[in-house]
């Protein structure tokens, strides 16, 4: 081996160090598949609550005036968050100790604030549009506020999520163009794009091990 090539992999694995240390690279591919087949299921028991054609505005409309429809559907939108959170504390913590990586570290508190931000902020922005009434804004907020807070932590964790973050974006700036359509929408964002992110993370990171 010459002088140059050793020098070369010495300088491969100071930054795989770097980047170990700065990164928090434990997240697994596996959660995001889960979390996407709960929004799924979220998404067909809402579908179900707000009955046949409640993809349309006035069905939104009517479906969010009635109290019990709207504590059922933010119950059923609870049930999908904490199901999704527990898979992926359990996974994540799995996939962390596998990689010898420390699982609360300054890493993980740095893309846990990085995340939370533009969360908080999209939290409020979406109950700020339910107490005035505009309804049918409130899927495509929820996408772009994802998408900016995926995006936001992505600094922090494997680039590929950036990916996501601007997948969310996207798909919640087009929804924005077909009010009344947002649970279709919803469903595609945080169902189908989880999965199909998910899915190539774990083929990508931690199929071959």
């Amino acid at each position: 081996m010459s002088e140059s090539q050793q020098h070369l992999e010495t300088l491969t694995e100071i930054r795989g160090l770097m980047e170990k240390s700065s990164r928090f690279i434990s997240l697994s591919g596996l959660s995001g598949v889960f979390a996407g087949i709960f929004a799924l299921v979220g998404a067909a028991f809402a579908f179900k609550i707000l009955q046949a054609d409640s993809f349309f505005y006035a069905e939104y409309a009517a479906a969010y005036s009635d109290q019990k429809t709207l504590m059922l559907l933010l119950l059923d939108s609870v049930a999908v968050l904490a199901a999704s959170l527990a898979v992926a504390v359990i996974l994540t913590t799995r996939q962390a100790r596998r990689k010898g990586q420390i699982v609360w570290g300054n890493t993980a508190k740095r893309l846990l604030v990085n995340l939370l931000v533009p969360l908080a902020a999209g939290g409020i922005f979406c109950l700020a549009l339910l107490y005035h009434g505009e309804i049918g804004l409130v899927p495509p907020a929820m996408l772009v506020f994802y998408g900016l807070s995926l995006f936001n932590g992505s600094k922090y964790t494997l680039h590929d999520i950036r990916y996501l973050g601007m997948s969310e974006i996207l798909l919640g700036l087009v929804a924005l163009f077909f009010i009344g359509y947002g649970l279709l929408f919803w469903a595609l964002g945080f169902g189908v794009l989880h999965i199909v992110y998910g899915a190539a993370m774990y083929r990508k990171y931690e199929r071959n091990g």
